[in-house]
């Protein structure tokens, strides 16, 4: 599959559905890939049926894509930078979007710089924090430090740790990155239709609905017995996410 270089650092994407569809960005989440976060979790086969152009990547120190081991890289918005080239790229003027924890701020970031890029946007494992707890821990323990007790960041660790196409180094790296928080004022200023979805027993992304609450044209779906980690491939997840993206309500009407 191919790559690009985005403001000097390589991106692996794929293509997959009709070249005619509707395109939908998909950015996985932290220590995930596209592969692991949308293909094995069937996300791509749900997505093609529906008729999309699916354009997939892998961000930067993850997945194929360049690995950096300097934190500056790793900024939220150069990440979002990564999606607006890639869309450029492949002369893609405006895409849905479709993003998991980390991917999901990355589009947030990406519809308050470049709103006029996104058509209907999916967050999943977001919520009103930072989504990590210590970023410290989990970059101390990304680096081999057991004494780490974090339960964040011995979950990520374990996570990361299982696929040994991670480079931990690059991953320590994105998690000490420097994360300029969104200002409210902002977050209201989003313009684009917006569904958020979270386990109701994510406590990594806690605080969807307050989330929720400060964009102004969205939808909130939470998920009954889901946590961060197993949220992802849930039929429901799925289905609220097909009818959102036909302008059908993706929550059930009162």
């Amino acid at each position: 599959m191919p790559d690009f270089d985005s403001g000097g650092v390589r991106i692996h994407y794929e293509l997959h559905g009709d070249q005619d569809g509707t395109p939908i960005v998909l950015v996985h989440g932290y220590a995930s890939s596209y592969q692991m976060n949308w293909v094995g979790t069937r996300w791509q086969e749900t997505l093609v049926e529906g008729g999309n152009l699916v354009i997939g990547m892998d961000c930067r120190g993850h997945g194929h894509s360049q690995k950096p081991h300097d934190p500056a890289a790793y900024e939220r918005g150069e990440m979002m930078e990564d999606v607006r080239r890639l869309l450029d790229h492949l002369n893609v003027a405006r895409a849905d979007f479709l993003g998991y924890s980390m991917g999901s701020w990355i589009g947030v970031r990406l519809m308050v710089d470049h709103g006029d890029r996104v058509d209907r946007a999916v967050l999943g494992g977001i919520g009103s924090g930072s989504g990590f707890g210590s970023a410290e821990a989990v970059a101390r323990r990304m680096r081999g430090d057991a004494s780490v007790t974090d339960p964040v960041a011995l979950s990520f660790y374990a996570f990361a740790s299982a696929n040994p196409d991670n480079d931990l180094e690059a991953l320590a790296a994105c998690m000490e990155a420097r994360q300029t928080r969104i200002p409210d004022e902002r977050l209201a200023e989003i313009a684009n239709p917006v569904l958020i979805v979270s386990g109701d027993l994510d406590d990594i992304a806690a605080g969807a609905a307050e989330m929720a609450a400060r964009i102004p044209n969205s939808e909130l779906l939470l998920l009954p017995g889901r946590n961060h980690m197993n949220a992802v491939p849930a039929r429901q997840f799925k289905q609220a996410t097909l009818a959102f993206l036909e302008g059908r309500p993706a929550t059930p009407v009162a």
